[in-house]
């Protein structure tokens, strides 16, 4: 692997310094302009989810608000969680730039390790307000914040999974102009998903333990 990498690398640097190993194919380039597009819909589908859940949110029906439900301490932590494998998944994409697989390998998955620990507590936190009869069908307000927020773990649990094949991609070739365009692509993804927390953190948690 690591001849076949030297020789990429190689390659590349002859043809073009000044261009990322993920920008040297047309083909590279056209799945990254793809992504973003594939981003906007993303994006799109998260403002609908987050106007529902804003108009429904006094829609409680006599049932747990978010002022009675969410407690500021779990949902700081999982946002401090989440920004740090921002920074790891940034850190990852810097290895990659500078050629070195095993450091690309090793930031992914501590990256993914956060992501793990991240859904772990939103499950852990939707079973507790389960427990207290805060479910899906008690209230307009309860649909809204289960379906936005949990539309979101979904994306997170599926960005693990997808960094989990890219791993073994990288293990298995090294990196060539495929690899490391499929590395980028999901650290865009993970870099998009921590934005939309961001919003959540601030217009679900913080706005709703207020208001």
């Amino acid at each position: 692997m690591a001849n076949s990498e030297a020789t990429v690398l190689h390659h590349h640097e002859a043809i073009n310094k000044n261009v990322p190993l993920e920008y040297s194919t047309a083909e590279g380039r056209m799945n990254i302009l793809g992504f973003w597009i594939f981003l906007g819909a993303e994006f799109a589908l998260f403002a609908t989810l987050f106007s529902t859940y804003l108009v429904l949110h006094a829609s409680t029906a006599g049932g747990p608000t978010s002022r009675e439900l969410f407690e500021v301490r779990p949902f700081a932590i999982e946002t401090l969680i989440l920004l740090v494998s921002s920074f790891t998944c940034g850190l990852a994409i810097h290895e990659m730039r500078s050629g070195r697989v095993k450091g690309l390998i090793s930031w992914l998955l501590v990256t993914l390790l956060l992501g793990a620990g991240f859904v772990g507590m939103e499950i852990n936190e939707f079973i507790t307000y389960v427990a207290h009869g805060a479910t899906l069908s008690r209230s307009a307000f309860l649909s809204g914040f289960f379906v936005l927020v949990g539309t979101h773990g979904a994306h997170v649990s599926l960005g693990i999974l997808w960094m989990i094949s890219i791993i073994i991609q990288l293990a298995q070739r090294g990196l060539t102009p495929r690899t490391t365009r499929k590395a980028f692509i999901v650290g865009i993804y993970w870099h998009f998903l921590d934005v939309v927390w961001v919003f959540i953190f601030t217009a679900v948690y913080l706005t709703g333990k207020v208001i």
